[in-house]
């Protein structure tokens, strides 16, 4: 049975269209919107998109907010940088902008849109992971749009990610042990082949192995 290790790309390009004012980015709700609509339009009970700002040096985010012409609203972001948006199509309407102010010169900075499960386990049965599989790429066909979706190969599996803090990690596939120290990709046929998967702690994020 393979396992993959090496750490592959599991974000989706989101080209969004910003304009900077001095160190602060303001990028179109709408963009974000129109994703978040497909997601749930769909209601996928298992996986989810998160947009974030990849974090470097100069792209990191200082504070930041949702505007529009008459308001402004809170924006939430984590330590990874994840942006943690709502779905309001009044804010759409109202065409709000999403302001970020970053500790560098912004116009290197981008967004990304990852597909993950909403939910971490610290162990799955064969089902339960190929059903979260299988609604990462539904939900990625629904994002591409026509006519792109009609060359988008299907994932090559499932990636498990884990705090730094976690390493190493014990993971265990139908009994069979082996430590690891760094995110874990199960290409689709050894996920085809286990009948149970389980780890020392539970993933920070599950993601789409894409090769």
């Amino acid at each position: 049975m393979k396992i993959i290790t090496k750490l592959a790309m599991a974000t989706v390009a989101f080209s969004v269209s910003f304009f900077s004012i001095a160190d602060t980015v303001s990028i179109p709700y709408a963009g974000f919107y129109e994703r978040l609509k497909q997601v749930n339009k769909a209601n996928y009970q298992l996986v989810e998109i998160v947009f974030s700002v990849p974090k470097t040096e100069a792209c990191t985010i200082l504070s930041g907010d949702i505007s529009t012409e008459k308001n402004q609203y809170p924006l939430t972001f984590n330590k990874q940088q994840r942006l943690f948006l709502p779905y309001d199509a009044q804010l759409k309407s109202d065409r709000g902008l999403i302001n970020l102010t970053m500790k560098g010169d912004p116009t290197g900075c981008g967004v990304a849109m990852q597909v993950r499960a909403k939910q971490q386990l610290q162990s799955y049965n064969q089902q339960q992971i190929l059903a979260v599989k299988d609604d990462m790429d539904a939900l990625l066909d629904g994002q591409q749009g026509f006519p792109m979706k009609y060359f988008r190969k299907p994932i090559s599996g499932v990636t498990f990610s884990f705090n730094d803090t976690d390493y190493p990690v014990t993971v265990s596939i139908d009994n069979k042990q082996q430590l690891i120290n760094e995110p874990l990709q199960l290409a689709n046929f050894t996920l085809n082949e286990l009948n149970d998967i389980s780890f020392s702690a539970t993933p920070a994020v599950i993601s789409p192995f894409v090769e």
